[in-house]
């Protein structure tokens, strides 16, 4: 009757889920931690930017594969370029 109830692998699913590390239950990497900036929280806005779809999977893989995000990736680009508002810190 419980094989039943839990269905044929619920037992063990219940198992597994007790026994994830608690990374697992964040749903991050190990080594991938918040982003944590130095200055003021502000408002957080998008930044839309075209490219050639081609382009964009093959630098989301290659983000992927470096362990960054995207948008890490963009940040650097442009406050290498352009640099930030005098009274900002970097990240």
């Amino acid at each position: 009757m419980s094989e039943k109830q839990g269905g044929k692998y619920g037992a063990l699913i219940k198992q597994a889920k007790q026994a994830q590390p608690e990374n697992q239950l964040s749903g991050k990497p190990e080594d991938q931690e918040a982003i944590k900036p130095e200055v003021i929280q502000e408002k957080q806005v998008n930044l839309c930017v075209k490219v050639p779809e081609s382009w964009r999977r093959h630098w989301a893989a290659q983000a992927k594969l470096q362990g960054q995000t995207m948008t890490d990736v963009m940040v650097e680009a442009l406050t290498t370029v352009f640099g930030l508002p005098e009274n900002q810190k970097t990240r």
